[in-house]
């Protein structure tokens, strides 16, 4: 009774069944085998039902009371056991294939992320893959993906999706080499971080990695996912290794800039056990409160308080003289064109011409 090991069979038999073959040609009860092995009838019989498994000891007895090599008998247990444990994956794919968004996994494959491939069951294999787990059920419970499951109560975003942007943000994260996080560097470079509203992506891009990197932050330029949501986060990989990711939604260049300082804030102001996702808290006071201060930081740094207020006292918003303001500031006019339409100052659509959209397929090759 040897096995093909290139082959597998889907039908789980006991090899109590073999046990109860081999006993019978060689005459003997189940009271009779138990009783020469030392063992209670009820063993033997529970081993006969596939209810109890046959260890390596108890194959060394059964190959001395009936003849049969050991290895044959732990063989055929193993394969029992293996079996058994592919029809209970079986299920459990099945089961999971079915929280499994389609169009998620799509653009998850379209990126690169997964594997392209049209079986329900296979891509809960690639996820498992993906995230690192044994069961899509246990994301919830695992610290770096938690943040997306309970803030998914208080908004519409997926947590899946959010799940996926955050992990392969941590992924991409790990292969950015930086120097221990420094926050006193950190806080030296940002006037030159400010200073790149005025690059186009293909400039500014390597210049913020690379500055970054050196205080010990990675930063991570993402395509958002249907139903993420949002326009940044930021986590950290280990005591000494920050991450500040960013989505690519929108395209908008003064949003952008705003998120990017929105989470170096995280990084200086905030804990470092926390992962923050832009725009993803609900009521908590505590998210609330943090996400005030990013707020505060974010536009402080970008349009400091005291020439904010002495150009927006005379209330004269022309293109004109938030160039001239925008120039004396060092920053791009979008920028501040978009901080006047959020603080109210100037409709919506006042002066949008000097907002500029990045091309993010250029930006993120």
């Amino acid at each position: 009774m040897r096995t093909n090991l290139g082959l597998h069979s889907d039908l789980a038999i006991p090899p109590g069944e073999y046990l109860a073959e081999v006993i019978d040609e060689l005459g003997m009860s189940q009271v009779d085998v138990a009783r020469r092995m030392g063992r209670p009838v009820q063993t033997i019989n529970e081993i006969i039902k596939g209810h109890k498994a046959i260890t390596p000891d108890t194959a060394l007895q059964l190959e001395q009371v009936t003849g049969v090599p050991a290895a044959l008998w732990t063989g055929l247990e193993e394969e029992y056991r293996l079996i058994l444990a592919r029809q209970q994956e079986h299920a459990q794919l099945a089961e999971e294939a079915e929280v499994v968004d389609p169009a998620l996994y799509r653009a998850m494959a379209k990126l690169g992320w997964v594997k392209h491939v049209r079986d329900k069951l296979e891509r809960v294999r690639e996820l498992w893959k993906f995230f690192g787990v044994a069961s899509l059920h246990n994301l919830p419970e695992v610290t770096t993906y938690s943040p997306a499951f309970r803030l998914s109560t208080v908004a519409v975003a997926s947590p899946y999706a959010l799940a996926a942007w955050l992990r392969q943000g941590a992924l991409e994260a790990r292969e950015i080499a930086v120097t221990p996080y420094d926050a006193d560097r950190l806080k030296s470079v940002l006037s030159g971080l400010r200073a790149l509203t005025l690059e186009t992506p293909e400039v500014f891009l390597p210049r913020a990695r690379t500055m970054l990197a050196q205080c010990g932050v990675a930063l991570i330029l993402l395509p958002h996912l249907p139903k993420t949501y949002a326009h940044g986060a930021t986590f950290w990989l280990t005591p000494s290794k920050a991450v500040v990711q960013m989505s690519i939604r929108g395209r908008w260049a003064d949003i952008f800039w705003f998120s990017l300082f929105h989470e170096l804030a995280h990084v200086l102001l905030h804990s470092k056990r926390h992962i923050f996702i832009e725009g993803k808290g609900g009521e908590d006071p505590e998210w609330r409160t943090q996400e005030d201060e990013a707020n505060l930081f974010a536009g402080d740094v970008l349009i400091p308080p005291a020439p904010y207020r002495a150009f927006t006292a005379p209330g004269v918003f022309t293109a004109g003289a938030i160039r001239q303001f925008a120039a004396q500031r060092g920053i791009a006019p979008g920028v501040v064109v978009g901080r006047l339409q959020h603080d109210g100052f100037i409709e919506r659509d006042h002066v949008n011409g000097l907002r500029e959209r990045y091309q993010w397929v250029d930006a993120c090759t």
